[in-house]
């Protein structure tokens, strides 16, 4: 990437102004105010996103004792509802992203493999599973600690009776930003478990957005999230030459207008450019 293809923040904004449904933005040396924002408080249908508050309740619960993550837990596709009352749900296996996951239902995995399954391949039936064993309210306690103002995970995947409801998992992009950064800067666990977390994240194996404005080999522990008319990815990366920066990125549009995703990807990738070549001097705004 030379330098000739800097573009400014105005330029960057104009351009994200003008794409199709609504784009949010946030990019920030962490524990610093941002350097550019966009709708940073828009919020947006979570996607998978709402997998490092689940990884981080996971970790927070292991931490305190009440989990052990190394032991094995049944491997099952039946769920409660978030709805009271509502008939039990499972998941789709042709609607994940990882059958590996799914070779072993019926038998045991544990909450350790099952965590990094979520993150790194993005699995769904992973996700629900370890849902179940840390609870709603220890994934809403995550979201308050790291002091997000409008993100919610309200229901596991594929719950369509608490979705219809009303039941949904939002984010914004500035409420994921608190909670990678809070992630990366030790202050939602101790230093070990937090760099436990990191380390889920780094291996993120979904690479066409975020890292792909990024040159190769360049850390990033981050996660991404898509469903038609939606792709999402939130980030830290971690230069050699300057601080660590949250670039984070939320795009919705109408699924009826078609599938975006590509242009959503290289969008995203130009915003995680952009905030590569200003990374020596992210300031605040």
């Amino acid at each position: 990437m030379a330098e000739e293809d800097r573009v400014s923040w105005q330029e960057l904004d104009a351009e994200l102004a003008a794409t199709p449904g609504i784009v949010s933005a946030y990019v920030a040396r962490l524990d610093r105010p941002p350097t550019y924002v966009r709708l940073p408080r828009q919020r947006h249908y979570a996607a998978s996103t709402m997998k490092v508050a689940v990884l981080a309740a996971l970790y927070r619960a292991a931490e305190a004792g009440t989990i052990d993550l190394d032991a094995p837990v049944p491997v099952r596709n039946t769920f409660d509802s978030a709805l009271p009352g509502a008939a039990a749900f499972g998941c789709a296996r042709d609607y994940d992203n990882d059958p590996t996951v799914w070779e072993r239902l019926g038998g045991q995995a544990s909450l350790r493999w099952l965590a990094r399954r979520m993150i790194t391949r993005s699995s769904n039936l992973a996700t629900n599973l370890v849902l179940g064993h840390v609870g709603l309210p220890a994934v809403a306690e995550v979201w308050r600690r790291v002091g997000a103002q409008h993100s919610v995970t309200a229901r596991g995947i594929e719950d369509f009776a608490a979705r219809d409801a009303g039941l949904d998992n939002l984010v914004t992009a500035a409420d994921l930003a608190a909670l990678l950064g809070a992630i990366a800067t030790n202050r939602l666990a101790t230093p070990a478990t937090c760099a436990d977390m990191l380390e889920v994240l780094l291996a993120q194996q979904r690479r066409e957005d975020l890292p792909a404005g990024l040159p190769p080999g360049t850390r990033i522990a981050h996660k991404n999230g898509w469903v038609r008319g939606v792709r999402h990815a939130a980030g830290v990366v971690f230069p050699d030459d300057a601080p660590p920066y949250a670039v984070v990125v939320c795009t919705s549009a109408d699924p009826a207008a078609g599938d975006r995703d590509a242009a959503a990807c290289q969008l995203i990738a130009r915003v995680s450019r952009t905030a590569w070549l200003a990374r020596h001097d992210l300031a605040p705004n």
